[in-house]
């Protein structure tokens, strides 16, 4: 159920050979590449799919990240994606093209699919690989998926659609130059690129596995600047600075932080369960406006379970997330200021070959509605409900 393989965005579903080495939870088969003929490229890898839903989203208010004060019902385009890919020979290469937005975190409000969340547009992926026949390196240079966490960033190779807080926080994709090396049951790969989108150089990414058998894999991720990325830098769906408005939404304390996270994969037959931990600090800096430090912690179970000679699979997660932000900054890593709850996501899906259809629901409740400021936040008009409850009801074809 759990195969090494890599990542555009989250689109995972390529021949072990490709870039990103990632567990991804795979109740649900993966699109099926189309092998054709490249002529003078040789044989070449055509892939992708195209999915919708509809959503409900309980009453919020605007408090942080929270959407609206009225309860959200519509539907919206998810993903749109098509990749082609050369995996063999010394020279390599793969482009991902198309619209991106149908993995949703629970606790926030959908959005409509969109080619502007990244300054490359409707390029989601594009990057060169020299691979050296007989050699376990590999190097890759151009736009790719991050390194971070073990979530993916389109939904379909993620057993929910809803996704997790861990996941929030996490960078998605960036330019830059990748190492990797693949020997027996260890692979690794490093990265230097603009975390976050910002047109900066300066943050680094490793990710390093371990199969001690077929059954169970460890993966250990790191991400952190190295130096100093200023509040003039561009951020997902920005073309101002940090304080711009922007689908994401994010800080200069993401871009500016450190991360380190671990997630375990087991495989018993048809249930895999994968438990999740993520840390992340970025520490006080007065040019950046962050007077003290602020932090974030996560954790979470994943699991999923094909149900055998049928076209059915159920998957699930329960998530905890804290985090601590200073009274002066108001810094916000997901929901609101100092933010701590539990939630959980349950997924039953039918796939047959490739059309699917899946239901998702999922709870979030805050165990801390308390800022660092003494300002309360939560659901509900008032902000003074603790829970919010999400549903999503989607279907898709993929190739």
């Amino acid at each position: 159920m759990i195969t090494m393989r890599r990542q555009l965005l989250g689109l995972g579903f390529v021949a072990a050979s490709s870039l990103f080495a990632l567990h991804a939870a795979q109740a649900m088969s993966g699109p099926t590449a189309i092998t054709i003929d490249g002529g003078p490229l040789g044989s070449l890898a055509l892939s992708g799919g195209v999915d919708g839903y509809g959503y409900y989203l309980g009453e919020t208010n605007s408090n942080g990240n929270m959407p609206g004060t009225n309860k959200d019902i519509g539907a919206n385009v998810a993903n749109g994606l098509v990749e082609l890919q050369k995996t063999s020979g010394v020279l390599q290469f793969t482009v991902e093209v198309g619209s991106n937005g149908g993995a949703v975190t629970l606790g926030t409000a959908p959005s409509q699919t969109t080619i502007s969340n990244l300054s490359t547009g409707p390029l989601y992926a594009g990057y060169v690989t020299v691979a050296p026949t007989g050699s376990p390196f590999t190097v890759s240079v151009g736009q790719m998926g991050s390194l971070e966490g073990y979530e993916s960033g389109v939904d379909w190779n993620n057993s929910n659609q809803l996704t997790t807080g861990i996941f929030y926080v996490e960078n998605a994709q960036d330019r830059g130059v990748q190492l990797n090396y693949s020997q027996g049951p260890v692979s690794a790969s490093v990265q230097l690129g603009d975390g976050y989108d910002t047109g900066v150089f300066n943050f680094l990414q490793a990710l390093g596995s371990y199969s001690f058998n077929s059954n169970n894999t460890l993966s250990v991720f790191y991400a952190g600047n190295l130096g100093r990325t200023g509040l003039n830098a561009h951020t997902y769906a920005g073309t101002g600075n940090y304080n711009t408005t922007s689908v994401y939404n994010y800080g200069s304390y993401f871009d500016n932080s450190q991360m380190v996270g671990a997630y375990y994969s087991y495989t018993n037959g048809n249930l895999n369960v994968v438990p999740e931990v993520q840390y992340q600090i970025a520490k006080a800096d007065a040019q950046l406006g962050q007077n003290k430090a602020t932090s974030n912690l996560g954790a979470a179970v994943f699991g999923d379970y094909s149900f055998a000679n049928t076209p059915y699979s159920l998957g699930g997660w329960v998530e905890y997330f804290t985090s601590h932000t200073s009274s002066l900054d108001n810094s916000t890593w997901f929901i609101a200021p100092d933010a701590e709850a539990v939630g959980f996501s349950a997924t039953p899906t039918w796939q047959y070959k490739d059309l699917f259809a899946r239901a998702d629901v999922g709870y979030l409740y805050l165990l801390n509605r308390t800022q660092a400021n003494g300002t309360k936040t939560g659901f509900g008009s008032n902000a003074n409900d603790r829970g919010i409850f999400q549903s999503t009801l989607e279907a898709g074809l993929l190739f």
